[in-house]
């Protein structure tokens, strides 16, 4: 199990050295538990989180994929009062499918530019 971890954060390691966020296009990095998903936006130039969504508050009953669709269309809403149209996706080391994809395309469809 430290094997998996420790491969994942040399694989985010390896995507920040390449995906930085500033003030135009800030970074909406994504967590992925067992349990939950959390997403924040960082302006690293300034290094300040913009916004941040979790689904630890939300209902355990619907399936972890659609928390992460909620999750996706929250952090766009938040985003969108903020004047915010366009971000870099870092997807912290974790394979671009099932909740990080889910997340990312509600994000879109939400009106979030990658």
């Amino acid at each position: 199990m430290l094997e998996k971890v420790r491969n994942r954060l040399r694989r985010h390691a390896r995507i920040r050295k390449k995906v930085e966020g500033n003030t135009e296009r800030p970074r909406l990095c994504v967590f992925r538990s067992n349990a939950n998903i959390y997403a924040q936006v960082i302006d690293d130039a300034s290094g300040k989180t913009l916004c941040s969504v979790s689904d630890v508050k939300m209902d355990k009953k619907a399936t972890k994929t659609d928390r992460a669709q909620k999750v996706g269309t929250e952090i766009a809403e938040l985003l969108k009062q903020q004047n915010v149209s366009t971000v870099v996706f870092d997807r912290g080391g974790f394979a671009f499918h099932g909740r990080v994809k889910a997340l990312a395309e509600a994000a879109k469809q939400a009106g979030l530019n990658f």
